[in-house]
């Protein structure tokens, strides 16, 4: 297994979602539980080694991430909000975004890139909505990961996160060219642990996957 360069989220390390996703696919199922135990190195060849119905992926000696089937429950999603609606919201909403990102070149959220995914979660309420329109197959784990983040990142005063586990479970791919949004919502937190979920919807605000995270606040030297 490897994380291509590409996609990365920090500058020197795979971006969690995407990770995820490809450790989800070595499982073969549509809904997975994935913890990261180190950061994804990129461009590095990872071993994978099953262990039942989980799967064990290793860069050298140090252990990388663990994946296992899952069901993914995230309680009672918000509404679904229309493309247009969001856009809106994404439109006004921004530049709160864009600043103090902590990972700007992030291929999914980062504000620097000029091919990434262009996620930009922007609270709407008490959620957070983001648009997106696939340019490619494949990155649905991604879509589903950084918009989780906004609901429990304050950049203004809250030390950097980063993304512990993710478990997703995608009942339909989202339609290639094709507008989608992005509902993210807070579950709670436990001193630096911060638990969120997201929902993808079609245009006809039809749910087609649905993520739940867990996000650890760095310490401060």
């Amino acid at each position: 297994m490897i994380v291509p360069a590409r996609f990365n989220g920090p500058p020197d390390s795979g971006n969690g979602g995407y990770t995820c996703g490809l450790v989800a696919a070595e499982l073969g199922v549509s809904g997975a539980e994935v913890t990261l135990r180190a950061p994804p190195p990129l461009e590095t060849e990872m071993t994978v080694e099953r262990d039942g119905d989980s799967v064990r992926v290793s860069s050298g000696d140090t252990l990388v991430a663990e994946g296992r089937p899952a069901e993914v429950d995230v309680g009672e999603p918000p509404a679904p909000v229309t493309p247009d609606e969001a856009a809106e919201v994404v439109a006004a909403g921004r530049e709160r975004w864009f600043a103090g990102h902590p990972f700007p070149t992030c291929f999914v959220c980062g504000p620097d890139r000029d091919d990434g995914m262009d996620i930009f979660p922007v609270a709407h309420g008490d959620r957070f909505v983001a648009t997106w329109t696939p340019s490619e197959a494949g990155i649905t784990w991604p879509a589903l990961d950084c918009p989780t983040s906004a609901p429990v990142m304050n950049p203004d005063k809250d030390p950097p996160i980063v993304l512990a586990r993710l478990a997703a479970a995608i009942d339909d791919e989202p339609e290639i060219g094709e507008p989608h949004v992005l509902v993210s919502w807070e579950l709670g937190r436990e001193g630096r642990k911060r638990d969120s979920a997201c929902v993808l919807y079609d245009a006809g605000g039809r749910p087609l996957a649905r993520s739940r995270a867990l996000w650890i606040e760095l310490r401060q030297e």
